[in-house]
Order: structure tokens, then sequence, then C-alpha cells
């Protein structure tokens, strides 16, 4: 099985992760912020990943620390799981929408050992607002941890903002949890690792 267990304490966080990718789905998260809590549980959900995290952080001073470190948690969990990246796809993409908000989000990943993140690009101007305290820039601090300690290349583009930060907010994550089921899943038809280089 493609598990793996993740610890990290510092004087700003303690976290624990725990992530089986080739789960049903099922969660139970505990980060102290309670939209972020949301997220993950979808982020689950929506990537087949059973995924466990407790964390404690310095909430007191800001969410960012805890925010961070549980990306960078999760992007560890996911690098040790997937081992030399042996059959996987490592090419995934999938564009969400969002209900009347029309939040339209497209993430596109390659699990190529390199890290890169874009920022979270928005083809159209909009208007960012916080959602209980989280908001996207806390999303791309999230994401960016991830991708680092992954190591992957990951683009997320906003097609359509809408007017719902929340709805937009739900369409980045389900996004990437469905563009990174598809690029950790076993393909039958590749015997060893997929890249010319015979490594990532």
């Amino acid at each position: 099985m493609r598990v793996a267990k993740v610890k990290r304490k510092t004087k700003e966080t303690d976290i624990r992760v725990s992530l089986n990718i080739d789960g049903q789905g099922k969660s139970k998260i505990d980060t102290g912020i309670g939209f972020l809590d949301h997220m993950l549980e979808l982020f689950a959900g929506h990537g087949l990943f059973d995924l466990e995290i407790k964390a404690k952080g310095d909430l007191k001073v800001d969410i960012h620390h805890t925010n961070e470190d549980i990306g960078i948690c999760l992007g560890q969990a996911f690098n040790e799981a997937l081992g030399k990246r042996k059959s996987i796809r490592r090419f995934g993409e999938k564009t969400i929408p969002m209900d009347e908000a029309l939040a339209n989000v497209r993430v596109v990943v390659d699990v190529s050992g390199r890290p890169f993140f874009n920022n979270i690009k928005s083809e159209k101007p909009y208007e960012e607002k916080d959602v209980q305290g989280y908001n996207l820039e806390y999303a791309r601090q999230f994401f960016q941890a991830m991708v680092n300690h992954f190591p992957i290349t990951m683009h997320i583009s906003i097609l359509e903002a809408g007017c719902d930060t929340h709805h937009l907010l739900e369409a980045v994550f389900k996004a990437a949890a469905k563009a990174l089921d598809e690029a950790t899943q076993i393909d039958p038809r590749i015997k060893d690792i997929p890249s010319t280089k015979g490594r990532i």
C-alpha cells in the first residue's frame, strides 16, 4: 500500500499527517482552522485519499505558520507514499465548476520531481475576500509549501472567479485533489518509472 506518516514539530507548530493514496476518501481533520478543515475534507473525499491530520499551532498569532506547515507535511507524505513513482500516470488535469458562483478552476499537475507552482493565476480580475479568516493568499501559501516538499509541478488557473470566494476555494481544492488522483494512479501499461530519464 502507498501510505505514509509524517510528523513535524517546531516552536510554532506540532503536526501529524497520515496518508493513504489508494484510499476511499475517508478523512479525520483537526487543524484548528475551521475553513481549512473543510477544504482538506473535500480534498481527501474527491481525491479518494484517506487522510488524517492533527495540528496545533500558534493561531493566536496568525494562521500562516499552521497553514503552511500542514502544506509542508502533506507534500512530504505524498512524496514518501509514492516512493520511486513506478508505474504512475504522472500527469493529471481537472477543471471544476462550482454552482451559481460560476467559479471555474483548472489544475494541471506533473509529478516531475521538480517543484514549480504558478501561484494561482486568474484569467480575469476579481475581488479577493476572506471566508472565516481564510482566503486565496492562504491557499497559495498552502499549495506552494505542498508543491515544494512533494516535489511536483502544479498550475492552478482561475478561469472564472464568480462572486463567492467560498465556492472559488472549494473549486481550487477539489480540482487539485482530482488532478493529483489522476497523476498518482497506477497504470499497468507503464512498467517502470514514467520518464525517459529513468528516474523522477
